[in-house]
């Protein structure tokens, strides 16, 4: 729930955009300024990158657990905080709706590394990456409930209001704010259950140092008794023998890092993109609203049409294929067919596409989306949950994330830019649509070489495993769970933390 909300807040934007162009924007003809659309969407990315970091570093220090609950609370605040932006000012709600949304960025960029984190922990290596995928997945409901919230809430107050397409009534103003705050409710029923869960067994036994207790927690976990536990190796205690960011951890792990760190880069620069350029369809597909809740509940609509066709889609593949095919295999396969799809559209842009905005180019664009989700932006959030030692897993996949979400502002806010090959509508002369798109495909070979140079693969070996540390501490690791009950073993394929 915290990724559904995550896709929420940061994808309800567009439509609620359109409604603070009506209603703050009539003289400029119902148009927000791009220097506005463009800091609205770098404050959240921006927080987010913080949140990744500090978020992610603290779930090493203090525990996966003990911040969780944390980063859930910043998020369910800071849209309670949007909703309440201060006064009816146009610069007064900017500013506040800015701030709240750099809040509300740091609690996502939290939740980023420790879900994935606390899902790879306790999930086995058999069906590890479709756990990890599955939570993410839940991006793509995010985006499908944000974009159906919209809809409603706009059909309402437009069958309730008399609004005209000169006229927009004040009681529009509460329809943006009902949009963000409601995103907070999903979040904020998920409280308790996380404050209810118990620490990752890996992170108590090897960073803790502290076995009996992993193993009790995964008594709860497993609902097994702890004699049906059995450790096969005796505890030995061996502290860490390299501090994090010293020239040994670069020796071990750095090829890694780079590797997660870039690939999500480059997807973020491509994926956020591709996002944007939806609004290049507007001008074409949507019908022209009315008024501001028409307006707002057609962008709404073309968001949930894209959601249903190719986002979920996607992530539904990878979670069926993960485990089978593997992670560095999908992520090539997506970046390959991402490249196809943008040079398939930006090639011929100016001399087909721009005047024949039909459903093969519709095709075509959601392609790009389904293999970024059946592809690198699926994956590049479940490898650095799996290739890093327990001590620095968090920290490292929140420093992976940032890079990525740092590609993301570069993304979105340059595509905005540098689409445009004259001036028009206050954006400055740019590289054009074609050169952008064309771009974003050599973007995507670049992710290819990427990943097949640098990316290790993930499939079907313990976090142990994959940590290619020569530890000793691992060894203590419960190759565990080895009952010959049935209904014990049954239950560790979907729940244990064993090697």
């Amino acid at each position: 729930m915290g990724l559904f909300t995550d896709s929420y807040d940061l994808f309800c934007i567009p439509p609620i955009m359109k409604l603070i162009g009506r209603i703050y924007y009539q003289d400029n003809h119902h148009r927000v300024p791009p220097v506005v659309t463009s800091t609205m969407v770098a404050v959240a990315l921006l927080g987010t990158v913080i949140g990744q970091i500090v978020f992610g570093r603290l779930g090493d220090c203090k525990g996966r657990r003990r911040v969780y609950g944390l980063a859930l609370m910043f998020m369910v605040l800071s849209s309670i905080g949007c909703g309440f932006s201060i006064s009816t000012s146009r610069t007064y709600v900017l500013l506040s709706l800015g701030f709240f949304r750099f809040l509300l960025g740091v609690g996502i960029g939290g939740d980023y590394p420790l879900s994935a984190t606390i899902m790879s922990e306790f999930a086995n290596k058999r069906t590890r990456g479709a756990f990890i995928a599955a939570v993410f997945s839940m991006q793509g409901f995010g985006i499908l409930f944000s974009s159906t919230v919209t809809m409603v809430v706009c059909a309402i107050f437009d069958r309730a209001s008399h609004a005209t397409n000169i006229h927009t009534p004040k009681e529009a103003d509460l329809v943006w704010r009902i949009i963000l705050m409601i995103g907070a409710i999903p979040a904020g029923l998920t409280y308790y259950w996380r404050m209810m869960m118990p620490e990752t067994a890996r992170y108590t036994a090897l960073v803790e140092q502290n076995v009996l207790q992993a193993a009790k927690d995964m008594e709860k976990v497993l609902d097994v008794s702890l004699s049906q536990i059995a450790e096969e190796v005796e505890y030995q205690p061996n502290p860490p023998s390299y501090l994090f960011l010293s020239q040994e951890f670069f020796r071990r792990h750095g090829r890694d890092l780079f590797a997660c760190a870039s690939s999500w880069f480059i997807v973020d620069v491509v994926f956020y993109s591709n996002n944007l350029f939806q609004s290049q369809i507007y001008e074409r597909y949507l019908p022209k609203g009315d008024n501001a809740y028409q307006e707002a509940f057609h962008v709404a609509k073309l968001q949930a049409v894209i959601a249903v066709c190719s986002t979920i889609p996607g992530y539904f593949a990878t979670v069926y294929f993960i485990d089978s095919i593997g992670r560095v295999k999908i992520q090539i396969m997506g970046f390959f067919f991402m490249a196809i799809g943008l040079f398939a559209i930006g090639i011929p842009y100016s001399a087909y596409w721009d005047e024949n905005t039909n459903v093969g180019f519709m095709f075509i664009y959601g392609l790009t989306f389904f293999f970024s989700n059946f592809g690198p932006n699926t994956t590049t959030f479940i490898v650095p949950a799996e290739l890093f030692p327990a001590r620095f897993r968090s920290t490292c996949h929140g420093i992976s994330g940032a890079f990525g979400k740092v590609g993301a502002i570069i993304g979105a806010v340059g595509f905005l830019w540098a689409s445009h090959d004259r001036r028009e509508d206050g954006y400055s002369k740019g590289i054009g649509m074609t050169a952008s798109l064309v771009l974003l495909g050599g973007v995507c070979i670049v992710g290819m070489a990427t990943t097949y140079f640098f990316t290790r693969e993930t499939m079907g070996r313990s976090l142990e495993e994959n940590e290619n540390e020569d530890v000793t501490t691992k060894l203590c690791v419960w190759r565990c769970f080895t009952s010959t009950n049935s209904s014990v073993q049954a239950q560790t394929t979907t729940g244990e933390a064993a090697v």
